[in-house]
């Protein structure tokens, strides 16, 4: 396992994601708690010190799996990352509550790290009115009290957005999770982030390396580029060798869905093996040619889901027009959405927008919606 010095500490630069633990049929809300554990079992035999939970996860489940997981295990043998979720309204002034119920669901008496959660647009002047919320005031006294170790925050907003919040909180934060891929070094303005972050002296952490799963597996022709660089590299492996090139990162977070996914990346981490220039250029050569595509940037996070009036499932259907923008048409969408039931396919949308208020992508997911219906008829 390649490890990384923050502060003293030696973390894992694998960190074990709890966003995405397998699950039961197919439903989000079901963990498959076996297997979970299994898992866990498997990260912590293999290095990984280093696991991130939040309260949203799994429908507010994946607090309370990986409480049980690591209850097994010496509290010291690892660190436990979890955040304050301010991406719904309604929790902006329920920060004492929620965090005393993840002490009770995590079964610890302290978070090693602690992030305030998904800074973006929508949010933002929520975080900076401390005198109406107090979410950083109190967040702050949890850390001086000894049950937050290490306080930061992740960001999924503009470079606005990171700069004010950085202007006020800046020096009160020790480490950043950002959003950063070979595709969005470019597309969400990643490079530049991390360098805003270097001239703060805030590391930064690392979240969705494989964009949802879309850079597991590339186009044959991509593939092949790669391939001729470094024949014995695995596909997804690459973006994980993207952010072991960047200085700052320490942890980079997978969010792994069953025990062979975790497997390939244990064995992806057993080296750091850094780009060379060239292999730098030729992956954001082909990061600039799949952008081309015109499709819009969905992690399948799930967060929208809770907010559809309609029961829709959206990031499905995005990643059926992504999958139509990818292809230039084709039947696999068409294919796809007639096998629904009228009230799931994109026409069911109502464009109540409830769904874009807590989409940290920020996606405009009515009008996506509507577009889709255009396209396919």
């Amino acid at each position: 396992m390649v490890y990384r010095d923050f502060q003293g500490i030696s973390l894992s630069a694998l960190g074990f994601g709890a966003m995405r633990l397998p699950v039961i049929d197919g439903d989000d809300a079901k963990i498959d708690e076996a297997a979970a554990l299994r898992m866990v079992d498997q990260a912590m035999k293999n290095g990984i010190n280093y696991y991130d939970t939040a309260w949203g996860y799994h429908a507010e489940n994946s607090e309370l799996v990986m409480g049980k997981a690591l209850a097994r295990y010496p509290r010291e043998d690892f660190y436990l990352a979890t955040k304050f979720p301010g991406y719904d309204p309604s929790n902006w002034d329920k920060v004492e509550e929620i965090f005393e119920r993840q002490l009770e669901k995590l079964g610890v008496s302290y978070f090693d790290f602690y992030l305030i959660h998904n800074v973006c647009e929508m949010n933002i002047d929520a975080y900076l009115d401390d005198e109406r919320y107090g979410i950083y005031s109190y967040l702050m006294k949890q850390k001086r009290s000894g049950r937050i170790r290490h306080l930061g925050f992740s960001c999924h907003g503009g470079m606005d957005v990171l700069e004010r919040f950085l202007d006020a909180y800046g020096k009160d934060m020790e480490f950043c999770q950002l959003q950063i891929n070979y595709i969005d070094w470019t597309f969400q303005n990643g490079k530049e982030k991390v360098e805003l972050l270097d001239k703060w002296g805030i590391p930064v952490w690392i979240m969705e390396p494989l964009r949802g799963g879309k850079l597991a597996s590339l186009q044959p022709e991509y593939e092949a580029q790669l391939r001729a660089l470094r024949p014995d590299e695995e596909i997804p492996a690459w973006a994980f060798r993207f952010l072991q090139s960047i200085p700052s990162v320490k942890v980079i977070l997978s969010g792994m869905s069953n025990e062979e996914q975790l497997e390939k990346n244990l064995e992806t981490f057993a080296e750091d093996k850094k780009l060379n220039d060239a292999e730098w250029k030729a992956l954001l050569s082909i990061a600039d040619q799949m952008l081309s595509k015109g499709t819009v940037p969905c992690t399948a996070c799930h967060y929208c889901t809770s907010h559809c009036p309609q029961g829709l499932d959206i990031p499905e259907l995005l990643a059926l027009y992504n999958e139509h923008a990818y292809t230039g048409g084709g039947f696999i969408a068409p294919m796809a959405l007639g096998a629904l039931p009228e009230e799931k396919k994109p026409q069911a949308c109502i464009a109540c927008r409830s769904c874009e208020q807590v989409c940290p992508q920020q996606i405009k997911i009515s009008e996506v919606l509507a577009d889709f219906v255009e396209k396919v008829g």
